[in-house]
C-alpha cells in the first residue's frame, strides 16, 4: 500500500506524550489535556508561530485516536507489538531487531490480527478507513415550550390534558445525519472531528463554540441531504397526554422529562415545559395555597352580630359567626378549604367580610337609618382627622 509508511509512522508516535497524560488515563482526563493544549495552541490564538501551529495539528492528531475507545485499544496493541521482540519499522519496509534481516512486521500483524487482515487492514482501519467510521456524538434533544389553559377548579384538582406539539426531530430521509442518503461521511477538517473551534476573545482569552462547518457532529458529507439540505433536522407533530398536578398556580411552568424533542445520534430527547394559564373563578381568589372570598355584608349584621353561610369550592357550605361590632375588610379564616399543597395537605379559605351600601332605600329604611344618624349625632367619626 502506498500510504503503510504513514500509517506505520503513527502507530510509533507516542500520542499520550503528545498529550502530556499517562498511559492508564481516563476519557474525562485525555479529553480535558487535549482541550487545554487546543486553546493554548490554536493558529487563531498564535498568529505566525509556527511552532504552535505544528503543536496544535499534533494534539488534534493524538486526540481523533485517543479519545475513541475503539481507536485507542487498537494503538494501545500495534504499539504493544512494536515493542515485543525489538520491532522497528522504517521508511524503507520492516525489519527485525537484533540484526535479524528480513523480518516482515506485516506477517507479524497477520498472525497477530487473524488470517487475512495484515497490517494493511489493521492500521488501515485504526488511521485510515477508520476516520470516516467515527461515530458522532450523542446529543440530547431540543427543548420544547408550549402553553395551556386550564379551569381553576382543575388547577387546584389536578386534570390530564391533551396537548398537540410540532417540534423539532431528525430528518426522516437522512435520519439526523445531514448528509444524502447513501453517502458515506468524513472527518470534519475545520474541527479534526472534535465537534468544537476554539475562538480567540482577546486578552488571552479563548473559548470553545460548536463547529460552524459539522455543527459538532464531528462528521460531514460532501453531498448534504436534499431533504434537510443538510441540517438534519426535521420536523414532528405528535399528541401527548400531560398531566398537570393538583395545586399548579397561574404562569407556572411544568417540566416533563423525556418530552420535548428526539435526541441525536442516540441521545436522548429533550424535555417539554409547559407554562399553565389559570382562568379565574367566578367568586374564588387564590393567594398561595389559599382560597379567597369576599362576603357581602350588611351594616347591622356587622353592627349586631350574625350567622353568616357562605360557600366553599367542591365542598358543603359553611357558617361564619360575626361577633357584633365586626369591623368591615375582616378577614375570616375556615381551615382546610383552600387548595392543595404539594405535600398533600390542604390550604385555607380566607373569608373578607365588605359592608355593602344599598343604592336605594325604601321608607321604611330612610327612616330607620335617619334615626340611626340621629342617635349618633354626638359621636363624630371624624374628630381624630383633626387633633394637632
Amino acid at each position: 500500500m502506498a500510504d503503510d509508511g504513514i500509517r506505520a509512522d503513527w502507530a510509533q508516535k507516542d500520542f499520550y506524550a503528545v498529550l502530556g497524560v499517562g498511559k492508564e488515563a481516563g476519557a474525562d482526563d485525555i479529553k480535558k489535556a487535549y482541550r487545554k493544549l487546543a486553546r493554548a495552541n490554536h493558529p487563531d490564538s498564535n498568529p505566525g508561530d509556527t511552532a504552535k501551529h505544528e503543536k496544535f495539528k499534533s494534539v488534534a492528531e493524538a486526540y481523533d485516536v485517543l479519545g475513541d475507545a475503539e481507536k485507542r485499544a487498537k494503538y494501545d496493541e500495534a504499539r504493544r507489538l512494536f515493542a515485543s521482540g525489538g520491532v522497528g519499522f522504517g521508511r524503507g519496509g520492516a525489519t527485525g531487531g537484533g540484526g535479524a534481516e528480513g523480518f516482515n512486521l506485516d506477517d507479524l500483524l497477520r498472525d497477530r490480527a487473524g488470517a487475512g487482515g495484515g497490517f494493511g487492514d489493521m492500521f488501515g482501519d485504526l488511521f485510515g478507513r477508520g476516520r470516516t467510521q467515527q461515530r458522532p456524538r450523542a446529543a440530547k434533544g431540543q427543548d420544547v415550550e408550549t402553553s395551556a389553559t386550564v379551569s381553576f377548579t382543575d388547577a387546584l384538582e389536578g386534570v390530564t390534558i391533551s396537548l398537540r406539539l410540532t417540534s423539532d426531530a431528525p430528518c426522516p430521509a437522512c435520519s439526523g445525519t445531514g448528509g444524502k442518503p447513501g453517502t458515506k461521511p468524513h472527518i470534519c477538517t475545520e474541527c479534526e472531528g472534535a465537534g468544537f473551534v476554539v475562538s480567540s476573545m482577546g486578552g488571552g482569552f479563548s473559548m470553545n463554540e460548536t463547529c460552524p462547518a459539522c455543527g459538532g457532529r464531528q462528521l460531514v458529507y460532501d453531498e448534504p441531504c436534499p431533504t434537510c439540505h443538510g441540517s438534519g433536522h426535521g420536523t414532528s407533530a405528535r399528541s401527548i397526554q400531560a398531566r398537570i398536578p393538583a395545586g399548579v398556580k397561574d404562569g407556572q411552568r411544568i417540566r416533563l422529562r423525556g418530552k420535548g424533542g428526539a435526541g441525536e445520534s442516540g441521545g436522548p430527547a429533550g424535555d417539554l415545559f409547559v407554562a399553565v394559564k389559570v382562568t379565574p373563578h367566578r367568586i374564588f381568589g387564590r393567594k398561595g395555597d389559599n382560597l379567597t372570598l369576599d362576603v357581602p355584608v350588611s351594616f347591622d349584621e356587622l353592627a349586631l352580630g350574625a350567622d353568616v353561610k357562605v360557600p366553599t369550592l367542591g365542598g358543603a357550605p359553611v357558617t361564619l359567626k360575626l361577633p357584633a361590632g365586626t369591623p368591615d375588610g375582616r378577614t375570616f379564616r375556615v381551615r382546610g378549604r383552600g387548595a392543595r399543597k404539594s405535600d398533600g395537605t390542604v390550604g385555607d379559605l380566607l373569608a373578607t367580610v365588605k359592608v355593602q351600601v344599598p343604592s336605594h332605600l325604601d321608607a321604611t329604611a330612610r327612616e330607620a337609618v335617619e334615626a340611626y344618624r340621629a342617635a349618633m349625632a354626638g359621636k363624630p367619626l371624624r374628630a381624630g382627622l383633626f387633633e394637632a
